[in-house]
């Protein structure tokens, strides 16, 4: 017969004999989501091997004894404390090293996606992207290296990398995840280093229909910031499930939808560059800089400043619809259906000025605190400002859909054979657009300033009212070249995957083997179409246009005004940026940012072959369980895209490459003692590079050298993306030991070890073949078809080690007292080391891999009795170097300083009388309104290097009261 098999590492809690039972709780708390708990679907522990994820919809015997069916409220556990246990359980049974959550986890915690939830767990972090959790890194990994999968089935992505947007999927429709730390030869997407694996409920493991439903309001502690844009500061979130099952419980449908309609109110504040100008020490002695007048010598100043505000309105609607069919113990087919959109609207309203020795202001009154290595200016006056006004609109659309389809057969003598059919799709539809503004003719302005020592909100008081539209006009006040900007993206990604396998018995120290094959062919599209504007009436050529041409703003378009009074500016105009530019501007595309590199195809397929022997033994008296196999993996990568001289279009040009890597595994779990636990892992893992480095797209041309010993001579040089490019590979060794006591308490210490066998850096090629490329130039004849090339390499590796302890206590253990009372806790470091040789030349790029926090924890301590649960969490991880987005959309990196975000809840069941069924819930995001702060590196002058702070934006605490009802 078919049994049910979920993915590894989710366990029966301690009810071996009933794994359709556990089953069925998990699902029907699912559905209800009426308790808070981290309760994990069943795993079979009758010895055979568990499925792979692409098999997570196998069915167990359907039940002859209907009232065998009702003995399931007998298990369902439900609670805190019951949902540290059956996590606990997950732990305990995997054969892998894994970490695991389910939805009550997920849908009881102020989460808006399902990365808050996974950012909580042992060795995992998450860097906010508008305040909320969006991408994963594993042990100190970027995004990058980690593979998703839903349901076992690699998922397209939203972005330009492989990383997925967690925030894409709205936890209510999410049943469970898994993050396998330690791979297996099975495991088809895994990551460098880890996989995290989502899933949707199964409806035939529910014993009957369940239907759920619930509403939240939201309220976020900032207020509206731009108004008479619509968005304020409420918002809702929303989900209805309905599961049922039909025809004697062999057809089951599961349909869930969720709605969140979320308000960002974000303020942002940003010191540009920091530089000693006047002294021996500073730019007037080292560079010849201009004298500032009223700065003091050798003391340390910013060098300009940004302060903007962000309104959001994030709408996101998830669908999710399951269709299970088992007619017999043989047969079982599974559809899987997901889709969402989310829109998002942004205005982005902000001001603007460089303070430099080269901007030609002078300062007064200037107050200055000690600090080493140069006093810090933090008071003053400026005079001579050429303030810039700048208005941002971004319209995003998003579209995903995934669609599995799944079938298993049984033969009944221990062999079954899975097949697995999917698609997944990401489409992007971006429009984004800025204005400038500022006073006429390029007049100047002043300000007093006083802007903190450390990290924190300036305070400035303009000489000029920049909310009175009749002072501001429509021109290019910083003489940039342009008076505004206008981007059109589209982009597509689509993966379609097959996957065949056959499990049979085997003998000796193995339950049975598993041998598979897995076709993917994915391609991935992106189109970048920039234009920049002019207002109407002047030019856009060098000979024509005027950068102190000035226009007032139509009144039709003005809305209101944008608040900067956090930062001392009590407002700024705020007008329809689209409608202006539709009638105030005209537009011309120009590409002087390389923006047509950006326009590029990237195709993968990847054919996977896969042999798995399932280990179950003993070691003399220690039982020995696990897995060890191998992946051939085989690659067939190919890009189009076009080719630039830099502003101009050139023509179009591909290439691409073919590779085939070897992927080891082995696990093995030793019970040593009782309820003690030895794991070993040891696996040869790879991740392909970034997507857009492997787009061939390029800018290249010929020129001709003046001097060097090529002088005379026409040379080939460029730029761009490697299509050629090799996968990261890395061999890891894990090592765990795991002691389990009472019924939800456990310590764990592991640690490991990952050498990175090569690296991807960008690096100068002097002797780069462009043949295929076109010389657009028709009065210089290249030397040679051989030139300098710069794009993304492999490399040597560096490696990374860390320590990993967690554990859970429930307090009532220690006096009867504190019953009801417990804690969970987690931390880990990590080290890693990269050589010279690799470490980018991406401005700010870091030494060590980015993405990596060296310290990351969670702490939470909670109650829960007589219906009544209370929790208050906190996670931290220490400063890193994450990717950020600069200007013109490409990637840059910037150190992002330590972060610490609390929230709490408390939630009331009503468990008996005519309210049953429904439960209270309030939920505060953020407690403590934490910021998020980055850091620069400033080379000054005389070469000295000091910290400065760079970003400091704060997103406001978000404030969620709701009501969950089920039937």
């Amino acid at each position: 017969m078919i049994r049910r098999h979920l993915p590894r590492g989710f366990a029966v809690p301690a009810f071996r004999a009933k794994p359709l039972s556990m089953a069925c709780a998990a699902a029907v708390s699912f559905a209800c989501s009426a308790t808070w708990a981290q309760e994990q679907p069943p795993q079979d522990t009758s010895g055979n091997a568990p499925a792979t994820p692409a098999a997570t919809a196998q069915k167990p015997k359907r039940n002859a004894n209907p009232d065998a069916v009702s003995n399931l409220d007998a298990v369902v556990v439900t609670g805190i404390q019951g949902s540290i246990q059956n996590a606990i359980k997950a732990k305990q049974n995997s054969d892998n090293i894994i970490e695991a959550i389910s939805a009550e986890d997920i849908g009881k915690l102020p989460d808006s996606s399902i990365a808050e939830s996974l950012a909580r767990l042992s060795g995992l972090a998450t860097q906010r992207v508008d305040g909320r959790a969006n991408q994963i890194s594993i042990r100190g990994l970027s995004p990058d290296f980690a593979g998703t999968t839903l349901n076992g089935r690699e998922q397209a992505t939203i972005g330009e990398n492989r990383g997925v947007d967690f925030d894409q999927y709205p936890s209510e429709l999410i049943s469970g995840a898994a993050v396998y730390k330690t791979p297996d030869a099975s495991l088809i997407g895994q990551g460098l280093s880890g996989t995290v694996d989502l899933h949707t409920i199964r409806p035939l493991d529910l014993p009957k229909r369940a239907i759920a439903a619930n509403l939240r309001g939201e309220n976020n502690s900032h207020g509206s910031l731009n108004h008479g844009t619509g968005v304020g500061d409420t918002g809702h979130r929303a989900s209805f499930s309905y599961i049922d099952q039909f025809f004697d419980h062999t057809l089951g449908l599961a349909v869930g939808f969720a709605q969140l309609d979320s308000p960002v109110q974000e303020k942002q504040y940003q010191a540009w560059w920091w530089n000693l100008n006047n002294g021996s020490e500073g730019a007037e002695n080292h560079w010849g800089a201009p004298h500032t007048p009223g700065m003091p010598d050798n003391v340390l100043s910013q060098q300009g400043m940004q302060l903007r505000a962000k309104s959001e309105n994030q709408l996101r609607n998830g669908l999710m619809t399951v269709l299970e069919w088992a007619p017999d113990d043989h047969y079982h087919s599974t559809l899987d259906l997901y889709y969402s959109t989310f829109d998002q609207k942004t205005y982005l309203n902000g001001a603007q000025w460089s303070s430099s020795s080269y901007d030609n202001v002078s300062y007064s009154n200037v107050g200055y605190v000690p600090a080493l290595p140069y006093p810090i200016v933090t008071t003053g006056h400026i005079d001579g400002l050429q303030s810039v006004l700048q208005n941002e609109y971004t319209k995003e659309k998003d579209r995903l859909f995934s669609a599995g389809w799944n079938n298993q057969y049984d033969f009944g003598n221990g062999w079954a054979i899975n097949a697995d059919a999917s698609y997944s799709s990401a489409r992007k539809r971006l429009h984004d657009a800025y204005l400038f503004a500022g006073l006429p003719g390029q007049a100047t302005s002043s300000t007093d300033f006083a802007t903190p020592k450390h990290e924190g909100f300036p305070d400035f008081t303009p000489g000029v009212n920049f909310a009175d539209p009749t002072a501001i006009f429509f021109t290019d006040p910083n003489d940039y070249g342009y008076n505004g900007r206008e981007e059109f993206d589209k982009q597509k990604d689509t993966i379609k995957a097959f996957r065949l396998e056959v499990t049979h018995p085997v003998g000796w120290i193995f339950s049975d083997a598993t041998l598979g094959v897995n076709y993917s062919d994915r391609r991935k599209t992106k189109e970048a179409n920039v234009f920049f504007a002019w207002l109407n009436g002047n030019g856009s050529t060098i000979d024509t246009y005027v950068p102190g041409f000035a226009a007032p703003i139509d009144p039709s378009f003005l809305r209101g005004t944008t608040d900067l009074s956090y930062g001392g500016i009590p407002g700024i105009v705020n007008y329809d940026v689209l409608g202006a530019l539709a009638n105030q501007f005209y537009l011309t595309q120009r590409n002087g940012q390389a923006d047509w590199s950006r326009n590029y195809t990237v195709r993968e397929k990847v054919p996977v072959a896969y042999l798995k022997f399932n280990i179950d033994t003993t070691m003399g008296d220690i039982p020995l369980r696990g897995n060890v196999g191998v992946q051939a993996v085989r690659t067939d990568q190919s890009s189009v895209a076009l080719q630039t001289n830099g502003d101009e279009l050139v023509g179009r040009i591909s290439d691409g490459t073919k590779y085939t890597k070897v992927l080891p595994s082995l696990n093995l779990v030793a019970e040593i003692a009782d309820k003690q636990y030895l794991r070993f892992g040891l696996a040869k893992t790879m991740a392909r590079g970034r997507i857009d480095d492997e787009k061939v797209a390029t800018s290249a041309g010929v020129a001709l050298v003046n001097d060097g010993p090529a002088a005379g001579q026409v040379l080939w040089s460029g730029s761009g993306g490697n299509p050629k490019l090799k996968p990261y590979i890395a061999v890891g060794a894990d090592l765990s030991w795991e002691k389990y006591f009472g019924t939800a308490s456990y310590v764990a210490a592991a640690v490991f070890n990952k050498n990175l066998l090569n690296y991807i850096y960008n690096q100068t090629t002097l002797d780069y073949d462009f043949s295929k490329y076109t010389n657009d130039n028709p009065t210089l004849t290249p030397t040679s078809t051989r030139g300098s090339f710069t794009r993304p390499e492999n490399g040597t590796g560096g490696k990374m080690q860390g320590l990993e302890l967690s554990g859970a206590l429930e307090l009532g253990l220690l006096t009867r007292a504190l019953d009801g009372f417990g804690v969970q806790a987690n931390f880990s470091l990590t080290n890693s080391t990269l050589p010279v040789s690799a470490v980018s030349t991406i401005p700010g790029s870091p030494s060590t891999l980015p993405g990596l926090s060296r310290k990351v924890a969670n702490l939470a301590l909670y109650y829960e009795k007589y219906g009544w649960s209370v929790r208050i969490a906190e996670r931290y991880r220490s400063s890193f170097t994450g990717e950020a987005v600069a200007l013109f959309d490409q990637l840059g990196y910037t150190k992002v300083l330590a972060d610490r975000q609390t929230d709490f809840q408390l939630g009331y069941a009503f468990e008996h009388g005519a309210w049953n069924g429904l439960s209270v819930l309030l939920q505060v995001n953020n407690l403590t309104n934490s910021p998020m702060k980055t850091q620069q590196i400033a080379a000054l002058p005389n070469s000295v290097k000091v910290a400065r702070p760079l970003e400091y934006d704060k997103f406001g605490r978000t404030v969620m009261f709701g009501v969950n009802y089920k039937l």
